[in-house]
């Protein structure tokens, strides 16, 4: 498998937590909006090593999920920003564009050094 992306967690948000009844999650770089801040995983602005696309796989330290639909504006925001909303939905399209949906599992247990991967197979 070829990593696309990869990224480790730096901080959490005090209020990351909230956004697990939705199935959800936020990313963002150091630069976040203040009124964001609190709701988001925080991480560095890393490349991105290629295209997202549907029927890769987003690996959440040892938890896989394959990725069914990426917005428009998810991969720049990402690789701009460390911004992208990540939601366990399975939809086979983005209802926002700076989201990645990603199959209707559970979501993983997230805290500080998480390594997050986008992985071409």
């Amino acid at each position: 498998m070829n990593v696309i992306y990869e990224n480790k967690v730096k901080a959490l948000g005090a209020c990351v937590k909230e956004f697990e009844d939705s199935n959800m999650f936020i990313l963002f770089g150091d630069n976040a909006p203040e009124e964001l801040k609190d709701y988001c995983y925080s991480i560095n602005v890393n490349p991105i090593n290629g295209a997202i696309g549907a029927g890769q796989i987003l690996k959440i330290d040892e938890n896989e999920y394959r990725i069914t639909a990426v917005g428009e504006e998810a991969p720049v925001t990402l690789a701009g920003l460390g911004h992208c909303t990540v939601n366990f939905n399975g939809a086979s399209a983005a209802e926002l564009p700076g989201t990645i949906c990603v199959e209707s599992k559970p979501m993983p247990d997230i805290q500080v050094g998480t390594v997050i991967q986008i992985l071409e197979i």
